[in-house]
């Protein structure tokens, strides 16, 4: 839900997006367009109609119900639910709006079969594969059992096999996601010699852009990637991302300019103590805007090109920041993601003083208005 009465404005950049798209297309295979959780705070319908605009015929949401929606919007793709049906109601939008769930252990699948079959209709699904994540999905050695169910179920039609990478973007475990692609290669082979046709996907967006030559499956899960965040920043394999550009940017108002003088406090709790005489500002964001509190005292905003640093805690929707040397005055926009020039904050800046990941930043930030350019 949106938050409804603030000065902070989300810019999402849609044909980014489409860039990033298309640079993920370049690597091979098709591409699924990962526009679950709102588009990760991009918005799901806009982000999913500028992407078929670009060519994108698949899109993959994470519950059925986002994936209902999507479709009620009049996307006409492919649409795949990552979380696939958690109750019964689930199953009925499975076959209502023609979604294609993850379909992760034998009870799930013997539920919507049921229902398919009374209602004299086909439900296609992925079947989920556990080849090291551990969370959902069936074993290598279900398969055989698999099989022989599905064969009892002609109202269930198979197009596609998956499983999630633990730890694609880590180049210090690139042999577990190794482990991940042979044991999975040999789910896809034991199913297809079963008389099943499928497509296959195993690689996320650092799948994509470290691994896709080694495992070279068909269906590939553009995630975190298609919004701009290289999957390896930071780490030695960071030419990998080459060529993504960012997607979202957030802004809000300067709201009172004044100054500290040396020796004073600010904000609750005095966790700030100005150690010179300095000029502050005090912005309009704070943790009811999903600007986190773990922020203060250790975060940076971009005012006019230059990164200005957070003084004292961060309140519920004020902030203080220290803008010695920068010239400002109340109704300045001043930026808490993106910017001009070398001081514009990246969505990984903000995750590491955040002491989370770009997808939170995302998701979060993604609650406040946003405008489309």
């Amino acid at each position: 839900m949106t938050i409804a009465h603030n000065y902070l404005r989300t810019r999402v950049r849609l044909d980014n997006i489409v860039a990033n798209y298309k640079h993920l297309c370049s690597f091979g295979g098709h591409v699924l367009a990962v526009i679950k959780a709102d588009a990760y705070g991009h918005g799901l319908v806009e982000t999913a109609r500028a992407l078929a605009g670009a060519g994108c015929d698949a899109f993959a949401i994470g519950s059925v119900a986002e994936g209902a929606a999507l479709r009620q919007s009049g996307c006409a793709g492919a649409i795949v639910s990552l979380v696939g049906p958690v109750l019964p109601e689930d199953d009925a939008m499975v076959l209502d709006f023609d979604v294609t769930p993850f379909i992760h252990d034998f009870d799930q699948l013997a539920r919507l079969a049921a229902l398919a079959a009374g209602q004299g209709k086909k439900a296609r699904v992925a079947l989920k594969f556990d080849t090291g994540m551990a969370r959902l999905g069936f074993c290598e050695c279900d398969v055989p059992h698999l099989l022989e169910t599905l064969r009892g179920m002609p109202a269930i039609e198979v197009v596609m096999a998956s499983s999630h990478l633990a730890t694609a973007d880590d180049p210090n475990a690139f042999d577990f996601v190794g482990e991940q692609g042979s044991k999975f290669a040999r789910v896809c082979q034991g199913l297809r010699d079963g008389g099943l046709t499928l497509e296959a996907s195993l690689c996320n967006s650092a799948g994509i852009l470290a691994h896709a030559t080694d495992f070279g499956f068909e269906a590939r899960r553009a995630g975190i990637a298609l919004y701009g965040v290289n999957p390896f920043a930071g780490t030695a394999r960071e030419p990998l991302g080459a060529g993504l550009v960012p997607a979202m940017e957030t802004v809000t108002r300067i709201v009172s300019v004044h100054d500290l003088a040396s020796g004073c406090s600010i904000s609750y709790g005095r966790t700030y103590t100005a150690e010179r005489d300095m000029r502050v500002a005090i912005v309009a964001a704070g943790y009811a805007d999903a600007y986190s509190r773990g922020l203060s005292n250790r975060g940076y905003m971009c005012l006019a090109g230059k990164r200005v640093a957070i003084v004292g805690r961060v309140c519920m929707q004020l902030t203080a920041v220290d803008i010695t040397g920068v010239d400002a005055a109340p109704g300045d926009v001043i930026h808490l993601l993106g910017g001009e020039g070398l001081g514009a904050i990246t969505a990984e800046d903000l995750a590491t003083w955040w002491e989370t990941i770009p997808y939170e930043v995302f998701c979060l930030f993604g609650l406040n208005p946003r405008e489309y350019c």
